[in-house]
């Protein structure tokens, strides 16, 4: 008979042992489930839950009556599909319904059918629907003649003032647009970016199973900002008229672009600021696939050179240093040898000596290098001294204003690199040296403000709050300001040919032209050379009743002549020509009255910094301008038929280009044939 086994030992280590297993077991589930349970439910939810940042409505901008809508945002639709959840039959019929309701054809119908006949749980097939287009795809999936799509709510930034150019909306380049990201680009969009978007809603949902958001789920994490309106300091009619007289100068001068700015000489205002060819900011993206450039704004993003708009800087040198006055002979021999080589006028003709205003107002460079080589007792001594202003009117520097991709110019430092007796002649009149227009604009503000430097800007209000006015800078005097708007008066006063193309009856005009050819890199093999028959065109001057109440800058690139000859160029539309046509317009716009008996200001004893100009009897004293005993009758801006028959302007020669003589001396250093 076997023995007898007793199990009772062995029974009790295995419910040992099951007890531990149990116990841990119990522990760690207690673990999972009290001591680690909410950071264990962070974790699932970290991977069923999605972060969802809702953009809120951007700021609206309007115009600087507050009234003019500029840019705003609608709301559109985005249609979405998910062919994938469809039998490949049902995707070519849904595929061919949406084409219908979308009224596409050609390459677009073809693809988005192709797109919609994948295996794709999720695409986006059109942006930016407009209502009736939405209502009828709502309608279709309402009674189910298509499926497998959806609509997704989608802000659209929109610009509903038209241009002034054709395919443009208006002040396109100030403005710039708003990216599909929501994103700012260039402009007043890009510089206020933080302002006009506010801050997003945030957002946590749950995501089903294709990993799209479960908006019923949706928890606020940041309830968000609002964006910002804007108030700009442009004025929407004036930017108008504006942008339609560019558009004509580059129509009729053949021009790669024109550019204008009207600002408040005072407080640095932009009132209007345009380039054409300019681009509609509604579709943008065709833009950016054709000529991404031309989002750029020339008038605070290119340089270029000046010509002789440069001669009113060598003039508030040479006068602020009492090396001549108005008055003051200089010999006008048509040619000055000098360290280097030698400087020209434009038609190799001498003048003889005549005053320095005339050698400003008739552009003569061999007489503003003979003044800018004596600036001081010693070549360097002279260059240092002409820097020194340049960069005082802010030359070689950005202006401050609020716009999206200033550049700063470039103005070579004596100090830094050493100038040659050619090198302070080029500069004198607006060689070697490159501005953007807007830089030109200030500088020129100060010369007729009274003496203060301002800061241009375009943003008058953010929400409810005025910005605060930019700081202004004393530069020059008082007294050298009117000097400097009575020389820019004198061009075109006493200069005829000046005169029958500026002069509106009734009002103070003054200003300066300037031409230069434009280089171009490329060209004689990768070496450089002058382009032919090209050059860039500007004019920079005041208008108003008293004292210069408007600054206007215009410039012409890549301007080319209908007539052209030895020493002479004609445009249908000059430079002095556009700039009359846009002063007759601020005149009109901004409603400035002309210089009648009743309504003459009586004199202040000084101006003041607030101010910031001159006293308004004083200038006008200073000038000589008589009041007017009638209405102004203003002469009508001349017609591109009208004006190809006009005045030459200034062409600025190279110091190794040739004209035969024989020509005949016209204002500004041309020659007629």
């Amino acid at each position: 008979m076997p023995g007898r086994t007793d199990h009772r030992r062995r029974l009790l280590v295995v419910l040992a042992v099951v007890l531990l297993v149990a116990g841990a077991a119990t522990a760690r589930a207690a673990q999972w489930q009290v001591v680690e349970r909410d950071r264990l439910v962070a974790l699932a939810e970290q991977q069923t839950t999605v972060r969802v940042e809702e953009r809120m409505e951007r700021g609206t901008i309007y115009d600087r009556t507050g009234t003019v809508v500029l840019a705003s945002t609608v709301d559109r639709d985005r249609l979405v599909g998910s062919p994938a959840r469809l039998r490949p039959a049902e995707r070519a019929t849904v595929a061919d319904a949406l084409v219908s309701m979308l009224g596409l054809e050609g390459d677009e119908a073809a693809s988005l059918h192709d797109r919609f006949t994948t295996d794709t749980d999720y695409l986006v097939l059109r942006t930016g629907l407009d209502r009736a287009t939405s209502d009828r795809i709502r309608d279709a999936l309402a009674d189910g003649s298509i499926a497998g799509v959806s609509l997704e709510p989608q802000p659209e930034r929109v610009y509903p003032q038209t241009g002034g150019g054709r395919d443009s909306t208006l002040a396109a380049h100030l403005l710039g647009f708003v990216n599909q990201d929501g994103v700012g680009q260039y402009g007043v969009e890009a510089y206020y970016q933080d302002a006009l978007a506010g801050s997003p809603r945030i957002l946590d949902t749950q995501r089903d199973v294709t990993g799209r958001p479960m908006w019923d789920t949706a928890r606020v994490r940041e309830t968000g900002v609002a964006g910002s309106d804007l108030r700009l300091t442009i004025d929407a009619s004036l930017q108008l008229r504006l942008e339609q007289e560019l558009f004509a100068a580059w129509v009729a001068n053949g021009a790669s672009s024109v550019s204008g700015v009207v600002l408040d000489p005072r407080t640095g205002e932009v009132l209007a600021e345009a380039t054409y060819p300019a681009y509609d900011g509604n579709d943008y993206s065709e833009i950016a696939t054709k000529d991404p450039g031309r989002f750029l704004d020339p008038v605070v993003s290119a340089v270029y050179e000046p010509g002789s708009v440069a001669k009113m800087l060598l003039a508030a040198a040479a006068y602020e240093r009492k090396k001549v006055t108005a008055k003051t002979r200089i010999n006008d021999s048509g040619v000055l040898k000098v360290q280097g080589g030698r400087v020209y006028d434009a038609d190799h003709k001498a003048m003889g000596r005549i005053t320095f205003q005339d050698v400003v107002a008739y552009s003569r460079n061999v007489g503003v290098s003979r003044v800018a080589l004596k600036l001081a007792p010693t070549l360097r001594a002279s260059a240092a001294a002409l820097y020194e202003t340049w960069t005082r009117f802010g030359i070689g520097s950005r202006t401050g204003i609020d716009l999206a991709h200033e550049v700063a110019g470039l103005a070579r430092d004596p100090a830094l690199r050493y100038w040659t007796e050619l090198d302070l002649a080029n500069a004198s009149f607006g060689q070697g040296v490159a501005v953007t227009p807007m830089q030109l604009a200030v500088a020129y503000a100060a010369m007729v403000n009274g003496g203060f430097k301002v800061t241009p800007r375009v943003v008058a209000a953010v929400g409810d709050r005025e910005l605060p006015k930019p700081p202004q800078e004393r530069i020059i005097s008082e007294a050298l300001s009117k000097q400097l708007v009575s020389l820019m008066h004198h061009v075109v006063e006493d200069v005829e040919y000046y005169r029958v193309k500026t002069d509106i009856h009734g009002y103070l005009v003054g200003g300066k032209t300037g031409t230069a050819e434009v280089w171009d890199p490329t060209l004689n093999g990768g070496r450089g050379a002058f382009k032919r028959n090209v050059f860039d065109f500007s004019f920079v001057g005041y208008v108003g009743q008293w004292q210069p109440d408007v600054l206007i800058a215009v410039t012409i690139r890549d301007g080319r002549p209908k007539i052209y000859g030895q020493g002479s160029m004609e445009l249908p539309i000059q430079s002095f020509d556009l700039f009359r046509r846009v002063a007759q317009d601020a005149i009109s716009v901004l409603g400035i009255a002309p210089r009648l008996p009743e309504n003459r200001p009586s004199p202040s004893p000084s101006a003041s910094p607030s101010a910031a100009g001159a006293t308004p009897a004083g200038v006008v004293e200073a000038l000589g301008v008589p009041t007017v005993p009638e209405a102004p009758t203003a002469s009508p801006s001349p017609s591109p038929t009208a004006a190809a028959g006009g005045s030459t302007q200034k062409i600025r020669w190279s110091k190794d280009k040739e004209v035969p003589a024989g020509s005949t001396p016209r204002p500004d250093g041309t020659a007629a044939p």
